[in-house]
């Protein structure tokens, strides 16, 4: 039996827009002389719709398109995700449900048990667990049906499960429900290292119950996160027999027999796992790019400006400008002070001219001398401090708003992980924007990025990679005047923020413990900036977004042993 796993890009909301993708996508599948076709999770609405789950309207909606869509379905049986209903007394009124569509109408559906609530996950808040898994017969053949989480709860791979039952043991251990294919639709959302995890937990559950799995994910950008597909074919020996591309739509078919178990399909020319530096930062650079791409088109823009500063950080989010959106939708401007190098403003016009896009110079001294004439009366008698430095951060905060407003443009800020992390970012200045593309990105892999971006040819100018990081705001300065080194930095914020380690683990592990509290101090004193910062994609494991919640006002201080 030919299955097509069919990895697509949804608009949350574009109820018309997504089942005329479906359409398209089946047509195709039924041309392959495909049986079934697979969609991912929440297909018709797209994921994940927070608190559009609480419109009517928007119900209403998508059940007028999913009853439009499951007409159309004809001499090929679908599996999508779907919201349906919950009829129960009490409790909450959807259920995230996994639907069987065939000769135009839901056959069966099957409803998501294990509901995630940890990081970027909230769905506990919408959606009622559903009860007792079952299979569902197709075509001879016994299929079982889950959702994204419910396959996640494995204890031989979690070791700590999350959930109280595992949905994936109990139906095999039902000899009346035990299926010959396990098919699980997803929305799971990309950070560096998942892929590994997907793999870890399908290998032991196909080898574990000796079952073959299909594994459908939706792919595309939908806020800060990005989802990258990487859908799967997995034979009952917990092999990968096909695999689809990561970050682009696509449909996989894959052949099943049905007397064997085993799958057959079409593999990756490279391999699934990013195994050096420069293979993990071109999948951080795709996902940077598919997460640009479909959060400015996604939102109604079309053109994006950001300042180039000829810094690494400016240079590398205008590559992933130009490779999202095209250079003739990029501009840049330059905004050079009274302390920038020569360097620096040669380098972003260099850069600029190396990308094909348009770059506008405007200086900014006389606006800052300005803002310095008006102020003296008020600031007389007080030395020149950070809040001069702001001013001029601002200042370029203020012309960039201004020519996003004019014409139209999407401003991206372009800060990094290790500067939002420790708050070496100026509110309503370089943090002003739309989208901050590289917000989850360390700057250790910004660097990385930037050599991976120039593998093949010089696009970043050397010197830019070369030069020591400096933010240009008084004579002379350079980041390491203010910041740990940023290696030291970096692995003491993934410690911290993605690993969960304690002051005192940090230390263990060989940091200086001054240096350790002073970060530490550096990212609890600074939530109030991030939480005003723009949009950011994920990419790591803990971003900061609403996948991150700590309190602004609060006294918790685990440093003070340290100092």
């Amino acid at each position: 039996m030919k299955i097509a796993l069919v990895q697509f890009d949804p608009v949350i909301g574009d109820f018309a827009g997504n089942v005329g993708k479906m359409l398209v996508w089946l047509e195709r599948a039924r041309a392959a002389g495909c049986r079934l076709a697979v969609f991912p999770e929440l297909a018709v609405s797209g994921y994940p719709p927070q608190d559009l789950l609480e419109r009517r309207a928007f119900l209403d909606g998508h059940n007028q398109a999913l009853d439009r869509f499951a007409a159309q379905v004809r001499g090929i049986a679908v599996v999508c995700g779907v919201l349906e209903p919950h009829t129960g007394p009490s409790g909450k009124p959807l259920h995230n449900s996994c639907a069987l569509i065939e000769d135009g109408a839901i056959r069966f559906t099957a409803q998501k048990r294990l509901l995630p609530t940890y990081d970027v996950f909230d769905e506990s808040r919408y959606f009622e667990p559903g009860g007792r898994s079952r299979a569902c017969g197709f075509a001879g053949r016994r299929l079982s049906l889950t959702v994204c989480e419910d396959i996640w709860n494995d204890k031989d791979v979690v070791g700590r499960p999350l959930y109280g039952i595992d949905p994936v043991a109990e139906l095999m251990a039902d000899k009346k429900e035990r299926p010959d294919l396990l098919i699980n639709i997803a929305a799971s959302p990309y950070c560096l290292g998942k892929i590994d995890t997907r793999l870890a937990i399908f290998s032991t559950i196909t080898r574990k119950y000796g079952i073959p799995l299909l594994y459908c994910n939706q792919v595309g950008g939908q806020d800060s996160l990005v989802f990258d597909g990487a859908s799967l074919a997995v034979d009952p020996g917990g092999a990968v027999a096909a695999a689809s591309p990561k970050f682009e739509e696509a449909m996989l078919v894959v052949e099943w027999d049905e007397a064997s178990g085993r799958l057959f399909g079409p593999m990756l020319a490279a391999p699934l796992l990013p195994a050096s530096e420069e293979a993990r930062a071109a999948e951080i650079l795709a996902a940077l790019v598919a997460g640009t791409r479909d959060y400015v088109r996604k939102c109604g823009f079309r053109q994006v400006l950001l300042g180039l500063s000829g810094g690494i950080d400016s240079a590398v989010t205008a590559v992933v400008a130009v490779e999202a959106l095209g250079a003739e939708n990029v501009l840049g401007v330059a905004m050079p002070s009274m302390y920038s190098s020569s360097a620096s403003l040669e380098d972003a016009r260099r850069l600029a001219a190396n990308l094909d896009i348009e770059c506008v110079t405007l200086p900014i001294s006389g606006l800052f001398t300005a803002y310095c004439d008006l102020l003296q009366p008020l600031f007389s008698g007080r030395p020149a401090d950070v809040t001069e430095q702001n001013i001029q951060a601002r200042i370029r905060g203020n012309l960039l708003m201004a020519l996003s407003n004019k014409f139209g443009r999407l401003l991206l800020s372009t800060g990094n992980k290790s500067e939002l992390a420790v708050g070496y970012c100026t509110l309503y200045g370089d943090m002003s924007g739309g989208l901050a593309v590289i917000s989850d990105v360390p700057k250790t892999m910004v660097y990385a990025l930037a050599r991976y971006i120039n593998r093949e040819q010089e696009v970043i100018p050397a010197r830019t990679i070369e030069r020591p990081p400096s933010a240009e705001l008084a004579p002379d300065q350079r980041d390491e005047d203010d910041l740990p080194p940023y290696p030291v930095l970096d692995e003491i914020l993934h410690r911290y923020l993605e690993e969960n380690q304690s002051v005192a683990e940090i230390v263990a592990a060989g940091f200086a413990p001054r240096v350790v509290a002073d970060v530490v101090r550096r990212v609890r004193r600074n939530e109030y900036k991030r939480k005003q910062a723009p949009v950011g994609l994920k990419v790591t494991s803990k971003a900061f977004g609403y996948g991150r919640r700590y309190p602004t006002a609060e006294r918790f201080d685990e440093t003070e042993a340290a100092s």
